[in-house]
């Protein structure tokens, strides 16, 4: 009798195992996905991964499997494996990597005759380097300040110029023995130094008196590392270096070329931004949290002249991906497109929210 872990890599097996490997670390020493990875609410996503997964060859399937849940990899992988199913929602069949001469497009999309249609390279818009570590840091800093038994709120104090540096465990460490000298002290400071930061004591707007968060421990509102503007232009530069890479292919084989793209959640990134560069829309998008001082260094903007992309005519179009599960798509064609795609590639897909 075959059970649930044999058919399933990310069953009720998995989630054992996750669970016993990393559940007794601290929050920071664990996978950004981690919850992804355990809880039941992300039941449904798990079983749409292996789904996915099911329909590659063993060999990729096992090379996603074993690396998907890496910080780096999660929404990158996310990402290619949702532009498949969404080609396949289209009545299409897809081929994992077909190696083309020296090149291996991340999707061959392959029509009823069994001949190849269109080709799909992914693209997925991620934080800067060092993002997660800098957050795990800040995030180490939240848990041990949550051992003082003073339920206040601190927030810390940055220059508005620059990114607030995050503090290594041994900074970490020195800091909540200071603050918890401090807090625990007769004195009612409004302000607290340590380690060369400055820590502020939040107030209740409307009383006046120190935030009392619920349970007897000191929350800590640190910066995201998630602050700044919100643009499409790194994403259509990627386009573009995608299209140089495979115009080329695209042209001998006689196929549209299309880049299905999608973002990190951490970018605040969504079809709206890529719209608005399409369109020439002047619009400027800022996501940032209460935590946060240093938001973005200066940005130029002209209303009367904001920047405007326009696609490569070697591009048939950008299919978006949206990063909400079940990650269903937007299609935007390029109406000056050299090799237009199938008419059944262009559909649009319907909102699942509405």
């Amino acid at each position: 009798m075959k059970t649930e872990q044999v058919h399933r890599r990310f069953g009720s097996q998995f989630v054992a195992e996750q669970r016993h490997r990393y559940g007794k670390r601290p929050p920071e020493n664990r996978m950004l996905s981690y919850d992804l990875a355990v809880l039941d609410e992300y039941e449904p996503w798990r079983i749409w991964l292996d789904e996915q997964l099911d329909l590659l060859p063993e060999a990729a399937a096992a090379a996603f499997a074993a690396n998907l849940w890496r910080d780096q990899n999660f929404w990158p992988d996310i990402i290619e494996l949702a532009a498949g199913a969404a080609l396949r929602r289209r009545g299409f069949s897809v081929e994992f990597e077909r190696r083309w001469g020296t090149l291996t497009p991340d999707w061959t999309v392959v029509g009823a005759e069994g001949a190849p249609v269109a080709l799909v390279e992914v693209l997925t818009h991620s934080p800067q380097q060092g993002t997660f570590a800098k957050m795990k840091a800040w995030h180490a800093l939240v848990e041990r300040l949550k051992q003082i038994p003073v339920p206040v709120v601190l927030t810390v104090a940055g220059d508005r110029t620059r990114p607030l540096e995050a503090p290594d465990a041994r900074t970490a460490k020195k800091i909540a023995q200071d603050l918890r000298r401090a807090l625990l002290s007769p004195l009612h400071q409004p302000v607290f130094w340590s380690q060369g930061y400055t820590f502020l004591l939040q107030r209740d707007p409307n009383t006046g008196q120190a935030m009392r968060p619920a349970g007897m421990r000191t929350i800590l509102i640190p910066p995201s590392n998630m602050a700044g503007v919100v643009s499409a232009r790194p994403v259509a530069a990627g386009i573009v270096k995608k299209v140089s890479k495979y115009r080329a292919l695209a042209q001998e084989a006689g196929l549209p070329l299309i880049v299905a793209a999608g973002a990190h959640k951490f970018t605040g990134l969504q079809v709206q931004q890529l719209d608005d560069l399409l369109a020439g829309t002047s619009t400027l998008s800022v996501q940032l949290s209460f935590g946060d001082t240093f938001v973005h260094h200066p940005v130029e903007v002209n209303p009367f002249n904001p920047p405007r992309w326009t696609m490569p005519p070697e591009l048939a179009g950008v299919l978006w991906v949206n990063n909400d599960f079940p990650f269903t798509t937007i299609w935007r064609p390029n109406p000056n497109a050299v090799t237009p795609v199938p008419a059944a590639l262009a559909s649009q897909e319907a909102d699942p929210a509405i």
